[in-house]
């Protein structure tokens, strides 16, 4: 699921690059972006809807990482809010890139975390419940 919140966001970025000019442009990227923030915002709240309930339930001493997963979910939130209102209101490239640079590098080193943190009991957890309600839109 990261690979693919990864390459959406690489696509969402290449999109500001790519200089289709005009109003085009515009209906492009608003369309990578809504699918972008959408999936991650999926993954994020299935993740704290149901995966970590079941990751504390079956080891407690995780709580503390996955509170601070669950803050790192608040604030990319707030961060895809911004980006699309900037969408919304056809900012500049420019200051979109920079709304998706500041998502990457905050998404990244959460993924990195989680993934450090999380992985091994992945692997091990038996959850009953349907993927696409626990990992998101993607």
């Amino acid at each position: 699921m990261h690979h693919r919140l990864r390459e959406a966001l690489s696509v969402t970025r290449a999109s500001l690059v790519d200089g289709i000019p005009g109003e085009a442009a515009t209906r492009e990227l608003l369309l990578y972006c809504h699918g972008f923030c959408t999936a991650l915002d999926g993954h994020h709240r299935g993740e704290d809807r149901t995966l970590f309930p079941a990751i504390a339930a079956a080891h407690p001493e995780l709580r503390p990482v996955l509170r601070s997963l669950e803050q790192d979910h608040s604030m990319i939130a707030h961060l895809l809010g911004s980006l699309r209102a900037a969408v919304d209101r056809a900012a500049p490239s420019e200051e979109l890139d920079q709304h998706l640079e500041g998502i990457a590098a905050i998404m990244e080193n959460h993924f990195r975390y989680e993934e450090r943190q999380l992985l091994t009991v992945l692997e091990t957890l038996e959850l009953a419940a349907v993927p696409r309600e626990v990992l998101g839109p993607i």
